[in-house]
């Protein structure tokens, strides 16, 4: 399962990053608890829409650049759970070519 939450942190920690700020600094401008900005970047809170405006707002990004950073995590995460669900063809022992690929117990 993907969690939003998680995937939101993730972007806005490594935004916050790369603008070299700091929690404090965050906290400061958008008038959020540093401890509260923290758990939403470790994926452990929700954010609220207003929260999620601050926050943008304190790192001078637009709220759908950020969505859209979101969005397209989120697209990957599924894409993986997809192929990771995916079983693999199973092909008789007497019947495989040389194309087909054989698990070795090695």
């Amino acid at each position: 399962m993907v969690l939003f939450r998680s995937l939101l942190g993730g972007v806005l920690r490594a935004r916050r990053m790369q603008q070299g700020l700091t929690l404090r600094q965050v906290s400061q401008n958008a008038r959020v608890s540093l401890g509260y900005i923290s758990e939403i970047e470790r994926g452990q809170k929700e954010a609220s829409s207003e929260l999620l405006f601050s926050l943008c707002s304190a790192l001078d990004l637009p709220l759908s650049e950020v969505l859209r950073e979101v969005s397209d995590a989120v697209a990957l995460e599924e894409a993986a759970l997809e192929l990771a669900a995916t079983p693999l063809p199973v092909v008789p022992v007497g019947r495989r070519t040389s194309g087909d690929v054989v698990a070795s117990a090695a």
